[in-house]
């Protein structure tokens, strides 16, 4: 009888998980810089008197970005997950690069609202992959720097926004004034294409989930019912519909919210799955977004107004005033990993706690110096405010995206970042709005000074808030 023997069949080998590297990480946090950059560093005086352009035709300039962005930005991470988020990020920084050259190009103030609105798509298209590419290509503590120098690159990016902007136009480069600011992105965009294409790598969801129609008309519906009143009302001077819109905004968020959780329950695959609200890290980090990114964004409008308008600097000379700002941020954010490991998310209330007393020293610099405002009178609130800022934003983000699975990631980054940009544009709308309607009354350092008082409050909410945080995050 011959024995006969089979050879066992070799295993495959399990694919090999993407990584980013270190030009991959670079660029991405590059790509990161510019929508937000782009967000607060618009020269709208200069634009107006070129173009002969009424106040609420130059809030559109604004506005019409932000809605873009805000209103795109779910859809932008779905598209990811489901024809890859490399992709994705290069046709988004690409057509970032188009539209930016139409913003530079643009012969009239409505034209100019129109390339907005594209730049604003395009951000919405590029940004998710951001995150959902760190999410899906780092792992354990090379992740945990990653998110750190996403958020430290965020902060940076509204305050460089400022400064480069009146850079910008005081330099008036080849005659150019304000569409240097704009046009000061086709080159970046160039070299972040060609380093894009070499340093990513491709990342999808293992199971592509096809896009949900109603879920994105719905919460688009809803976003611009809330935003667009908000960022339009002061200049139009609240006309009937911007109440109709307001109070239409509650029913629509419901409807949107029917929708997702019928399509959940059917086993479809809606645009915002309830079910990723039943993980407790995301939840909690989101509810966190909301107090910190309206005070930020309030802070950095009034801030730059007051100075400006009220204490009479240039542009240079107020984005200057910020400086110590951005460059405490900047190096304890690189901090951040080593801190978390050490004292895991109570280093959130360490930083509200350092916000707090940074901001109170700006308000009574404020009220003691006005209008004698500048770099020596804000330097000790800006840069212990620069502290406490950098102690949170990351950390927050790290924990929102932190139980998020791979497969999952594009939505996941798309939600955070539709949540802070919502934020940041109720900021402006609120707390900018309070500071413009109280300085006709009260003058402009009384005006600046209670609303730097009312923001204290929201930083006291995202501290007591992270008091519910696990101590603990992966």
């Amino acid at each position: 009888m011959t024995e006969t023997t089979t050879t066992p069949r070799p295993t495959r080998p399990s694919p090999t998980p993407p990584e980013l590297g270190g030009l991959g990480l670079f660029t991405v946090l590059l790509a990161a810089a510019l929508p937000l950059v782009d967000f607060f560093n618009v020269a709208l005086p200069t634009i107006g008197s070129d173009l002969a352009a009424s106040e609420s035709v130059l809030e559109l300039v604004v506005s019409g970005y932000g809605l873009a962005y805000a209103v795109l930005l779910v859809l932008g991470g779905r598209l990811g997950d489901l024809f890859g988020r490399r992709r994705l990020f290069l046709g988004g920084m690409a057509a970032f690069g188009l539209t930016s050259l139409a913003c530079g190009l643009a012969p009239t103030a409505w034209t100019l609202v129109a390339a907005r609105v594209a730049q604003g798509a395009a951000s919405a298209a590029m940004l998710p992959q951001v995150l959902a590419t760190i999410q899906a290509a780092t792992a354990g503590p090379r992740r945990a720097k990653a998110m750190s120098l996403y958020g430290a690159t965020a902060g940076l990016s509204m305050v460089a926004g400022q400064i480069l902007g009146g850079v910008l136009v005081s330099a008036d480069i080849a005659g150019t004034g304000w569409r240097s600011v704009f046009l000061v992105n086709v080159p970046v965009v160039l070299v972040g294409l060609v380093l894009a294409a070499r340093a990513i790598p491709e990342t999808r969801a293992q199971r592509p989930e096809p896009v949900d129609g109603p879920g994105t008309l719905l919460l688009a519906a809803s976003l611009i019912a809330l935003l667009a009143p908000l960022t339009e009302g002061r200049a139009a001077g609240w006309p009937l519909w911007t109440w109709l819109s307001l109070a239409a905004f509650p029913f629509l968020a419901a409807a949107f919210y029917a929708v997702e959780r019928r399509a959940d329950r059917l086993g479809r695959t809606p645009l915002v799955p309830p079910s990723l609200f039943r993980l407790v890290s995301l939840r909690r980090g989101l509810v966190m977004i909301l107090p910190f990114s309206i005070g930020f964004s309030g802070f950095m409008f009034v801030i730059a107004v007051a100075l400006q308008q009220g204490a009479g600097l240039g542009p240079v000379q107020a984005g200057l005033a910020l400086a110590p700002l951005a460059v405490t941020f900047f190096f304890t954010s690189l901090a951040g990993p080593r801190l978390i490991a050490r004292y895991g998310t109570r280093v959130v209330t360490a930083g509200s706690l350092f916000q707090v007393v940074g901001v109170g020293l700006i308000a009574l610099a404020a009220w003691r110096s006005w209008p004698d405002l500048g770099v020596v009178a804000l330097l000790p609130g800006g840069a212990i405010a620069g502290v406490g800022q950098a102690l949170q934003l990351p950390v927050i983000f790290r924990i929102v995206l932190s139980e998020v699975p791979p497969a999952r990631a594009g939505v996941g980054s798309g939600v955070m970042t539709t949540t802070q940009q919502s934020a940041l544009a109720l900021g402006v709308a609120t707390l900018g709005t309070l500071f413009l309607s109280l300085t006709p009354g009260l003058g402009m350092r009384d005006a600046l000074v209670i609303t730097l008082l009312v923001q204290l409050a929201a930083i006291a909410l995202t501290g007591l808030l992270s008091l519910r945080l696990p101590r603990a995050i992966d």
